[in-house]
């Protein structure tokens, strides 16, 4: 997991920069007035919602009340903390990934040619679907939630898995062609995924967590563009006579 490690000391190294700075508290402001706005208008309406379907019925029905209603607005909170995440997110993904590209490409990684194909289109599609397919299984795991620890351990691997999903595509769709994309997601599965990971932990600290989508995103370049160099050799590569 060395390479996990470079892109997070090279994630946290970026910063130094005020340009970089930008980029992720942008996402990072989002976040928090999204969730603020939803907490305000939108939390008792979710928790009563909640309370007309099982687990919740069922406790009821047992005459556990206040159990109910204590998993209601934890699953409020859950499903508020997940929209802002996901949200964020999606706008670290369409918006701030290609300012970070181009920010990065300019600099550590100018010596990696992009070969592949900047379309906005597919990384919009590929963000969008990444969503859907989060919100779909943040929904249907909730009676796991009754399990202990698992409230815990299930946002963390379904978090892990938009970040990886959302951002390891974005990241190098401009570099890498379709072929090296296809052989660097095969042998890069495990460590891309535990980057994700790594960053679902990190958006669990309080404050910190703000700035987890942009961070995550940046990650994932620092990740994709190392990755990328060294499946090449290290080398410069030329695209139509022109040296990168």
């Amino acid at each position: 997991m060395n390479e996990v490690m470079l892109a997070l000391a090279r994630t946290f190294a970026s910063l130094r920069s005020p340009r970089v700075w930008l980029y992720v508290l942008m996402p990072a402001l989002f976040s928090l007035l999204l969730g603020i706005g939803l907490a305000v208008w939108a939390l008792e309406a979710m928790v009563q919602q909640m309370m007309e379907y099982p687990p919740m019925t069922l406790l009821v029905g047992w005459g556990l009340v206040w159990l109910a209603h204590v998993l209601a607005y934890l699953g409020g909170w859950m499903a508020i903390f997940a929209l802002a995440y996901m949200s964020a997110s999606l706008l670290a993904a369409i918006v701030i990934m290609p300012l970070l590209l181009k920010h990065l490409s300019a600099g550590a990684y100018r010596d990696v040619a992009p070969m592949g194909k900047d379309s906005f289109v597919a990384a919009t599609v590929n963000s969008l679907l990444a969503a859907f397919l989060f919100m779909f299984a943040w929904l249907v795991t909730i009676p796991l939630w009754l399990i202990p620890g698992f409230s815990l351990l299930v946002p963390l691997l379904l978090m892990g898995w938009l970040n990886r999903k959302t951002f390891a595509y974005d990241a190098l769709s401009l570099h890498a062609t379709a072929d090296e994309w296809h052989a660097l997601r095969r042998q890069h599965r495990l460590p891309l995924f535990m980057l994700g990971l790594s960053m679902a932990l990190l958006a669990h600290v309080p404050l910190v967590g703000l700035l987890v989508p942009a961070l995550a995103a940046l990650s994932f370049v620092h990740y994709g563009l190392e990755a990328l160099r060294r499946s090449r050799g290290g080398a410069i590569v030329s695209v139509e006579g022109e040296q990168v």
